[in-house]
């Protein structure tokens, strides 16, 4: 396996924390200034596939680096984790749980760069979905 969050040269890598599960470090390649990635060490695909403790210290260091960001960095913070089989991997997608920390400002460059057009994209949600899909997700 060549998993760059695995095989992490820490040498090189800007890590911020180590915790006895989880790594913070510095994202490279980044969107914003401060971005960062809060990694668990096993490698994992998915949330689901964390054991409890994984799963508690992980969360937990979200919170805390979230609440760095917004006492030091920035008014928001964006939390995002993206799990996209359908994708291949290359230099920004990697196949390892990882959750993003951006610090957000009002009308920042990601914003007026891409997130301006989520107006267009965003619909009101029709009934007969909410049912179908709620049904769905009771199975």
């Amino acid at each position: 396996m060549n998993c760059v969050f695995c095989e992490i040269d820490k040498e090189r890598t800007r890590i911020i924390e180590e915790k006895e599960y989880t790594l913070v470090i510095l994202s490279n390649h980044r969107l914003m200034e401060g971005h960062l990635l809060v990694i668990p060490k096993r490698h994992v695909e998915k949330i689901s596939e964390l054991n409890k403790e994984e799963k508690k210290e992980l969360f937990d260091t979200v919170t805390e680096y979230q609440e760095k960001i917004l006492k030091n960095i920035a008014k928001g913070c964006d939390i995002r984790q993206n799990y996209r089989p359908f994708q291949a991997e290359d230099n920004l997608k990697v196949d390892h749980l990882h959750i993003h920390l951006q610090p957000r400002e009002f009308e920042d460059e990601l914003y007026d760069k891409s997130q301006i057009f989520e107006k267009e994209v965003f619909k009101e949600l029709p009934a007969e979905e909410a049912k179908r899909i709620s049904d769905l997700l009771k199975k």
